[in-house]
């Protein structure tokens, strides 16, 4: 699942999706932790990174992640596999991706969930592993 995941809609994505592509908070951890018990089921996540700190957008701040990333693991026992960004459209999109490349590293993740039809060859030179090409493949939206 890619999008905003809201806590009301957990126990339908767990059991629907294999992967959710946007933990961005504590709480929505907490709620999938109880329905993957609930369900025996043990999804993969991406973490969502507000790369950008962009007030408008979800996601963990970079300074918050290592911290948010150990609780999901010991307190919450998520499958974390990876990262996940959508960054900000200034043009400067390799720069984030490079950050995210080194903030996966650091956590020491295996995927990285960036790039969409626009600048996914960035995304794939800074090791992005998952990409949205929508518009690339169905044209663009009207």
């Amino acid at each position: 699942m890619i999008g905003k995941l809201q806590t009301n809609k957990v126990k339908y994505a767990v059991s629907l999706f294999d992967y959710i592509h946007s933990l961005d908070n504590v709480k929505l951890a907490e709620k999938i932790s109880i329905e993957q018990k609930k369900k025996n089921r043990n999804v993969k996540i991406f973490i969502q990174v507000n790369i950008g700190n962009e007030n408008q957008k979800s996601g963990i701040d970079r300074n918050s992640l290592k911290n948010f990333y150990d609780k999901c693991i010991k307190d919450y026992n998520l499958n974390i596999i990876g990262l996940m960004c959508i960054p900000p459209q200034n043009g400067i999109t390799k720069t984030y991706f490079r950050q995210m490349k080194d903030l996966k590293k650091f956590i020491g993740l295996k995927e990285l969930s960036m790039g969409m039809s626009s600048d996914y060859m960035d995304a794939i030179e800074c090791d992005s592993t998952f990409v949205r090409i929508g518009s690339k493949i169905f044209g663009n939206r009207n």
